[in-house]
Formats: structure tokens, sequence, C-alpha cells
């Protein structure tokens, strides 16, 4: 092979290498702007189950007082189990989301159970007020050694992939959404443990619902602004990645076609 051939053939190689990595920094970006615009991501109130899942969740705690408060614990228990049942089927004839109106069965199923065995209508509110405490210490601990739960559970739910913890911007983002669930479980519990130690059913339950709607809101709000500050993250670090993928393939063509080139005379 000639030097001319030689140079020629390099030259080749460096525009097809060039081309390349100039297709896949075109297609990252593409599929970026895809992923962001075109795809229908269920939100994360929707996962949750809707305003519906929402209003439904207080029905049960509303039917237990007021039976309760007519008849006694035993038939408050039976109504709220039943308002519970009616409003699982319900769902199901619905076509609603399962998981909401099957966890929210069995947590209404846990708290009549706990009010059975403790034989007051507060042991009714006990387990969502321990419930409270341990997924705050949960949530605490997972900033601490920098796995943000909200950004954990956000990427089990999407199958978004794990590169946001490369990033620290990202890291931050779902730390301080991770934070403000910390702060709404620990207002929950703080509140609530108080009024039962103090034999305050009635403003237990209120407490129940007024923490509920409110406090929720407001986690969700920070929530989605860190999703989607963390999401805008990824896919620039995605994209970066390919691009990189792509120089190396095309730096691993050049050496190829080089020194390949080079050789093969001698092998002739």
């Amino acid at each position: 092979m000639t030097p001319s051939d030689s140079s020629a053939t390099e030259k080749s190689a460096t525009e097809k290498s060039a081309t390349e990595k100039s297709a896949a920094e075109k297609s990252a970006v593409e599929r970026a702007a895809a992923d962001s615009g075109t795809e229908k991501q269920p939100t994360l109130l929707e996962q949750m189950g809707g305003v519906s899942g929402l209003v439904y969740s207080t029905i049960p705690v509303l039917v237990f007082i007021l039976v309760n408060s007519l008849f006694g614990l035993g038939p408050a228990i039976w109504s709220a189990l039943g308002a519970a049942v009616a409003i699982t089927v319900w769902r199901l004839v619905r076509r609603e989301p399962l998981q909401p109106a099957i966890s929210g069965f069995f947590g209404v199923a846990i708290a009549a159970f706990f009010a059975y065995r403790t034989g007051s209508a507060k042991g009714f509110f006990l387990f969502g007020i321990w419930a409270s405490l341990v997924y705050g210490g949960v949530f605490a601990v997972s900033v601490l050694v920098r796995w943000p739960l909200v950004g954990v559970i956000w990427t089990f739910l999407n199958g978004h992939g794990m590169l946001w913890r490369t990033d620290r911007k990202a890291v931050r983002a779902y730390s301080v959404a991770t934070l403000t669930w910390v702060l709404v479980f620990a207002a929950r519990y703080v509140v609530q443990s108080w009024l039962y130690d103090e034999d305050q059913t009635g403003w237990l339950a209120f407490a129940r619902i007024a923490m509920g709607y409110p406090l929720t809101a407001v986690a969700l709000v920070v929530t989605v602004w860190a999703v989607r500050a963390a999401g805008h993250r990824q896919q620039d670090l995605e994209a970066a990645a390919e691009a990189r993928e792509a120089e190396e393939r095309a730096a691993e063509a050049r050496l190829r076609a080089k020194y390949g080139g080079d050789q093969a005379p001698e092998g002739a």
C-alpha cells in the first residue's frame, strides 16, 4: 500500500467515524425529545390512585367514627370493613388501578384489627401513627446514604435507570423531595400520637383527614419539581454517554483502518 493509499484510507475512516458520531448524537437528542414529548407517563397522583383515591381513603374513617359514636366499637369495625370492601369492588368494576384499591382495603383491615385488639376506637388510628414514624425514618436514612427514596421509587415505577445517581444536582433534587416527605410523616406522627395519648378520638380522625390532603399536596408539588429537574439532567447524561460511546467507536474504527491497512502488505 502506497502512502497516498494509506492517507486516503485514513481520511475515509475519519469521515465515516465523524458521520457515525453525528448520527449517534442526533439519535440521542431525538430519543430524548421523544421520551419527554411523545410518551405519556402516568403522573404521581395517578399512580397513587388519583383524586378519587384520596377521597375513597377518607370514607372508611368517616364511617368508623360515625358508627362508633352511635352504636359502639364492634359495629364501627364491621361498617368500616364493609365500606372498604364496597369501595374496592366499585373501583374494580370501574377498571381503576388495582394496586391502590387493594392497598386501601388492607390498610382499613389492619386499622380495624388494631381497634379490635386494643378494644378502643382510637386503636383504629394506631397503625397509621406508627407507620408515619417508620416511613419518616426510612426516608430520612435514604437521604443520609445518598439513595433518596423519591428517586429510587420513581425509577422503579418508570424504569428510567439509576444514572441520575451520578449527577449531584439530580441527587440534591430528589433529596429535597424526600426530606419534604420526612417532614410530612414527622408532622403526622407528632400531632396524631399526642391526640392518641390524650384520648381525643374525634380530633384524631379530623387530624387524620386534615393532615392527609394538604400535606400530601405540598409533598407532591415538591416531588413533581424534583422529578422534572432530575429527569432533564438524566436525559442530558444519557445523551452525553451515547456521544462518548460513538466517539470511542469512531476512534477504534480509525485505529483499525490505519494499522490494519499498514499491515496488509506484510501479510501479503
